[in-house]
């Protein structure tokens, strides 16, 4: 602000006068060195000590601590021609700073006081110093921010360190300056905007690693892959025969009749799903063994295909055997939303089953609305996550006329190489992953175990290409920032980020420009998961989701498989070789999603309070 305290914006006209004509509220400057350095001072009170001397108290026009300065009447001053109210000159000093422990996101204003023209410089401190700032948007590139800028920041230009600042307000009334310190807000999320708090409660996985989410964990921290030759002579005959596949056959665990009716992917559904109810303290069997109400219970899945292979089968059965040979359950077995119909029969519930087609950010996108619909009162719990099953002959051979596809033997390393060198395409993956979504006092009133807090999520779209990712990143860039900012945090507060990563040569490179953009000079770290998994299609948000909360509970990060040296243009701190304790310096885990079509979705989680 150019003006405090309601200073009036008029032109000094300075003319000299004797110390026995000024009077209160006058604009005064003691010596010419004075005027020339805009160092004036308002007189607050004049007493007479004798005939010949006056004692006169002198405040900064713009607020601060007072002086006294005894002068003789005929002493020439400089007077400014500019008569200010007293009343309204505040008498304000500067807090000590020494005890003070900063944040990143802390704030600092410092003013010049005597300089009645004077304009207040603000401060905000990002990676360690302190940057000047102006901006309101917790969430927006400030300076340093932007990728061109990173490297910048990283040294230090133009940047201020927390001794400097402590200086600062130590020295602040003998320099004639104010300085004030604002702490970093606490995350609120009501005051985000965001209405209820949604936690995260249960966890359930069907993934290439094994079954449940303790095969996954286990799996992804000791660094193993799940990704498979493909032994089906179906597909003998196709280029690429390795596949993230889940090592079980996913109907014997399951009764017969229900299995039946379901298609692949729906059954890796209801098998993570009742999991999670399970790890969440729910009872077995659904929501009427729980004793809740089922209306107030969502479910939300993302989903590509689902299972591509009924249809498949379907139209093999008619040209083989004629109309007679499809069973009637094709066609409800085929449609994209039957894994999340056939979870909420398993466990009765009633208040919705949604399904999401977003690509490969289909199960990302599933989750951040699942906490919508909880926020803003719709259901008090949701099963939230993504199932997939597109392991199959014209899939795979339609992945591999596009090049796309990674080939290498399993049996010596994982094929896929996320952010590494020699990363050459995917590979294809199946499964699932299911979260169970509370609002905070719902979970809290039957004492449920807290993961984490689903805090925010951003959506945004490329509008780039059919299937090529958008080079500049910008569109990544901007789902990781509405993701922030809808988890009611700043830049600063993210600690990890469990990257989409598909070991793609443009892919990779999009979604680490995007990340330095949007991050700056911090070096957060990074794990990809592809090269444990595979890419779980649209069932890769929900596992990927699964383990991000999993990071934050146990403050453990998985480290990156399949990445023998980073490739040097993705500049990312990628965590190698085995796991690593997650940062204490932030709240904040990112789980991004992106699908061809440039579809990009972003899941913010938040450390349990």
């Amino acid at each position: 602000m150019p003006h405090s305290f309601g200073t009036p914006q008029l032109p000094l006209a300075p003319h000299t006068v004797s110390a026995a004509e000024v009077v209160p509220g006058d604009l005064v400057a003691l010596s010419r060195d004075d005027v020339t350095e805009r160092r004036w001072h308002v007189v607050i009170h004049t007493l007479p000590e004798s005939p010949d001397v006056i004692r006169v108290t002198l405040r900064p026009p713009l607020g601060g601590t007072d002086r006294e300065e005894v002068l003789r009447r005929e002493q020439p001053v400089t007077a400014a021609g500019r008569r200010m109210d007293v009343a309204a000159v505040p008498l304000v000093t500067s807090p000590p700073l020494d005890g003070v422990g900063f944040r990143d996101g802390d704030r600092l204003t410092r003013l010049r006081t005597v300089d009645p023209d004077a304009t207040e410089e603000t401060y905000v401190r990002r990676w360690g110093a302190w940057q000047r700032h102006s901006g309101d948007d917790p969430a927006a590139p400030g300076p340093g921010e932007g990728g061109d800028e990173r490297a910048d920041a990283a040294a230090g230009a133009g940047a201020v360190a927390d001794e400097e600042i402590r200086r600062w307000a130590a020295e602040a009334d003998g320099a004639d300056y104010v300085v004030r310190h604002e702490p970093r807000p606490a995350a609120d999320a009501a005051a985000a905007g965001n209405g209820r708090r949604v936690v995260v409660t249960g966890l359930g996985a069907m993934t290439p690693l094994g079954v449940g989410t303790d095969a996954l964990w286990q799996g992804l921290l000791q660094g193993r892959h799940g990704i498979r030759e493909l032994a089906d002579d179906a597909f003998d005959e196709l280029p690429v025969r390795v596949a993230g596949t889940v090592p079980v056959d996913p109907a014997e665990l399951l009764s017969r009749q229900a299995a039946r009716r379901m298609n692949r992917a729906a059954q890796f559904a209801v098998l993570a799903a009742r999991e999670a109810w399970a790890d969440a303290g729910y009872a077995p069997g659904g929501t009427r063994e729980s004793g809740i109400d089922p209306e107030r219970v969502g479910v939300s899945l993302g989903a590509i295909l689902g299972d591509a292979s009924v249809l498949v089968g379907g139209d093999r059965k008619l040209r083989e055997r004629g109309p007679r040979g499809v069973s009637p359950l094709t066609t409800p077995m085929t449609v994209p939303s039957q894994a999340a119909s056939q979870v909420s029969l398993d466990l009765h519930i009633t208040g919705e089953a949604r399904t999401v087609t977003s690509a490969c950010a289909s199960g990302t996108e599933a989750i951040g609305q699942a906490v919508d619909r909880i926020r803003y009162g719709r259901v008090d719990v949701a099963l939230a996550g993504g199932a997939e099953a597109v392991v199959t002959p014209a899939i795979m051979a339609s992945f591999a006329a596009m090049r796309a596809l990674a080939d290498g033997d399993p049996s010596v390393a994982s094929p896929s190489h996320p952010f590494a060198k020699d990363r050459d395409g995917f590979v294809n993956g199946e499964g699932a992953g299911v979260l169970v979504l509370e609002s905070e006092e719902h979970a809290r009133a039957r004492g449920a175990r807290i993961y984490c807090e689903a805090a925010g999520w951003g959506l945004s779209a490329d509008a780039h290409h059919v299937a090529a990712p958008d080079p500049s990143g910008d569109g990544i860039a901007l789902a990781l920032r509405r993701a922030i900012r809808d988890a009611g945090g700043r830049i600063s507060d993210v600690v990890h980020v469990n990257a989409h990563a598909t070991a793609t040569v443009d892919g990779d490179l999009a979604e680490a420009r995007a990340l330095r953009g949007v991050l700056g000079a911090r070096n957060v770290p990074v794990t990809a998961l592809k090269g444990h998994l595979g890419h779980l299609q649209g069932a890769a948000g929900g596992v990927e989701a699964v383990a991000a909360a999993l990071t934050l509970h146990h403050g453990v990060m998985p480290p990156t498989v399949g990445c023998a040296e980073v490739d040097d243009a993705i500049g990312l701190d990628v965590v190698l070789g085995g796991p690593r304790a997650l940062p204490d310096d932030g709240d904040l885990v990112l789980s991004n999603s992106f699908g061809f079509g440039g579809h990009n979705a972003v899941l913010a989680l938040r450390r349990a309070a």
